[in-house]
């Protein structure tokens, strides 16, 4: 995946000017568009159309400061008018192009990211790989805005306004693994851009034929596949949130597994009595790489 993430850089560079068709490269690679993009956004922080934006933009502000017309340059870049790409040009750059070579100042500058596999390893990941038939995920969901860091609090209101008893319901309903109360994610922007909207399930798993169970609840319906699921202990959601950020720097890296879309789901197995602390195994859904 490094090796393919260092193309990828390397093809934005080729063809800044150009459409780039991430789908077409992935095929070419032998892998898929949203495991490279999910890996991307996981080791630089950043969605890849944010990366291309700042590349064109980086590259388009020498030009700016140069006789060539704005909209050449525009063009030149891809956009399709002075209006899109003064967007992106101030997006970036915090001016707009026509400020930039008026009045010069200081533009800011993306250089080209090149990947490196650190080899760390020193503490194993608690990880395990199952087959799980098909299976429905039921409970109740809401839209919210992913935020990478720290407590979503639109999830917490949302876990907030479900009454005890109900949580009690829920957790008699489950009938298969993932076992327990879950905290599901679904419909994730492929980037995982910080603020766009997923859908989160607070609910429980059970089998493919349990249809009484979901009456006047949500949802979700997985299809048979492949897990990988990694266990975690500590602060809570730290923890969580730090095993998902080593499986793309770490896992994946170093096995044969990428991403496949679907949920990827929490299960709690243990609490402090504060939610501060917790045991958990996060369920990713992957296939062969």
């Amino acid at each position: 995946m490094i090796a393919e993430l260092n193309r990828l850089v390397q093809m934005v560079d080729d063809h800044l000017a150009d459409e780039i068709d991430v789908a077409a490269f992935a095929v070419t690679h032998g892998t898929t568009e949203y495991h490279l993009r999910r890996m991307f956004s996981a080791l630089t922080g950043m969605p890849l159309s944010e990366y291309i934006r700042r590349r064109r933009t980086t590259v388009a502000a020498a030009e700016v400061a140069g006789t060539d017309d704005l909209l050449s340059i525009a063009v030149r870049y891809g956009y399709g008018s002075t209006e899109a790409f003064g967007r992106a040009f101030r997006a970036v750059h915090g001016i707009s192009p026509g400020d930039a070579r008026r009045h010069g100042g200081s533009l800011r500058s993306q250089q080209q990211l090149r990947f490196h596999l650190t080899v760390e390893g020193i503490t194993p990941m608690d990880t395990r790989i199952t087959e799980r038939p098909a299976f429905r995920l039921i409970g109740h969901a809401t839209r919210v805005p992913l935020i990478h860091e720290g407590v979503n609090p639109h999830i917490a209101a949302h876990i907030g306004g479900i009454a005890a008893s109900e949580h009690e319901r829920l957790k008699a309903l489950s009938s298969t693994e993932p076992e327990g109360l879950l905290q599901v994610s679904a419909d994730v922007d492929p980037d995982y851009t910080e603020g766009t909207e997923l859908t989160y399930l607070h609910g429980v798993a059970v089998g493919e034929g349990d249809g009484e169970a979901v009456a006047a609840l949500d949802v979700i319906e997985v299809p048979a596949g492949t897990w990988a699921v990694f266990r975690t202990e500590g602060e809570h959601p730290a923890a969580l949130q730090q095993a998902w950020a080593a499986t793309a720097t770490e896992w994946f890296p170093s096995n044969p597994w990428r991403l496949r879309p679907g949920p990827s789901i929490v299960a709690v197995l243990e609490r402090s009595e504060d939610f501060r602390t917790a045991t958990c195994e996060l369920w990713l859904p992957v296939e062969r790489a």
